[in-house]
C-alpha cells in the first residue's frame, strides 16, 4: 500500500453578484486551502478581501486550461489542497474547470464539490415558466451555421431552454431565438441576477427581441424559453440523441438517458443509441 497522500481539489461555487451569498462552507474551504485556482485573480481577490482570506492565487482560465492544469496537478500530487473558483457561480458550468477535474480523476486525486450559486438555476426558479424539466444550453455557438444547427436541434424539445449571453450579443441572440423557435414562444430575460440592478423581463420572444431597440443592454443575461408544445413537437433522431446526451451528461446512465429520450420524443431507444454511438466513433 502506498504511503503517498495527495492533496484534494475542492470545486467551490461562488456568488453570482451578491457577495453575501457565499456559503459558510465555501468560505471555510477557501480559508483552509493551500492555494486557490481562480479564473481571474483580480475578481477573486475582491471576494477574498470581503471575507478577510489571504491565500496564494493560481491563474486558471479557459484559453490556458491544459497548460495551467498541469501545474495545479503537480501541486496536488505534492499534497497541497487546492480550491478552484470561477469569477461567478459554479466552475465547470460554462466556466473553466472540467479539464482539471478530469485530470484529477485520471491521477487518483480526490475531488469534492462545495455547491454554490448558479445563474442558470436562479433564472429557472424566478422565471415563472413550466420548468419541471429544463435543458441547459449555455452560450450558443457564434458562427451562424453552427448556431442555426444547435437551435434546430432544440426547437422542438418540450423542456424549457436556458441560455447564457453577454450584453454585446444579447440583441442578436434574441433575434435568432425568435426566428428559430417562434415569435410567440414565451420567454424570460434575467439580467444581473442577485446584483443591485437585477431585472426579470417576461414576454414573447418577439417582444423581448424588440426590448432593446431603444435601450442599451448592460450586464450579464440568462434567457429561459418555454418548451415547445408537446402535441406539436416532431423530433428527428438527431434531436432525440442530443437530448439523451444531455441527460447522460447530467449523470444518468446512457441506457436510462436513451430510454427517457425515447419516451419524450417517440424515437426508438435503439435508434437513439445507434445515433449516439455512431457520433462517438
Amino acid at each position: 500500500m502506498s504511503d503517498i497522500t495527495y492533496g484534494k481539489l475542492s470545486i467551490v461555487g461562488t456568488p453570482i453578484g451578491n457577495l453575501g451569498d457565499l456559503s459558510p462552507r465555501g468560505a471555510e474551504t477557501l480559508r483552509n486551502a493551500d492555494y486557490i485556482a481562480a479564473e481571474d485573480t483580480r475578481v477573486t481577490m475582491g471576494l477574498l478581501s470581503r471575507f478577510d482570506i489571504k491565500k496564494p492565487l493560481l491563474s486558471y482560465y479557459k484559453p490556458k486550461e491544459q497548460e495551467k492544469s498541469e501545474h495545479i496537478i503537480e501541486l496536488l500530487l505534492e499534497g497541497n489542497n487546492i480550491a478552484m473558483v470561477s469569477d461567478a457561480g459554479m466552475p465547470c458550468i460554462s466556466d473553466p474547470g472540467a479539464v482539471l477535474v478530469k485530470k484529477c480523476y485520471e491521477r487518483g486525486i480526490p475531488v469534492e464539490v462545495i455547491p454554490g450559486c448558479s445563474a442558470a438555476v436562479a433564472a429557472v426558479a424566478v422565471s415563472g415558466l413550466e420548468v419541471e424539466r429544463w435543458v441547459f444550453e449555455g452560450f450558443l455557438p457564434v458562427p451562424k451555421k453552427e448556431r442555426a444547427e444547435r437551435l434546430e436541434i432544440v426547437k422542438a424539445l418540450p423542456h424549457a431552454l436556458v441560455f447564457y449571453e453577454a450584453p454585446h450579443k444579447i440583441k442578436q441572440t434574441l433575434i435568432d431565438l425568435c426566428a428559430a423557435l417562434g415569435a410567440e414562444r414565451e420567454a424570460v430575460l434575467c439580467r444581473e441576477l442577485t446584483k443591485l440592478h437585477e431585472e426579470t423581463i417576461r414576454g414573447t420572444l418577439e417582444e423581448l427581441a424588440h426590448y432593446y431597440d431603444d435601450i442599451e443592454p448592460r450586464g450579464e443575461y440568462v434567457i429561459v424559453v418555454k418548451g415547445a408544445e408537446s402535441e406539436a413537437a416532431e423530433f428527428t433522431v438527431e434531436q432525440a440523441a442530443q437530448l439523451a446526451r444531455q441527460l447522460a451528461d447530467s449523470g444518468e446512465k446512457l441506457s436510462d438517458a436513451c430510454r427517457e429520450a425515447a419516451k419524450t420524443t417517440g424515437i426508438s431507444k435503439r435508434d437513439i443509441y445507434a445515433a449516439l454511438t455512431n457520433n462517438e466513433n
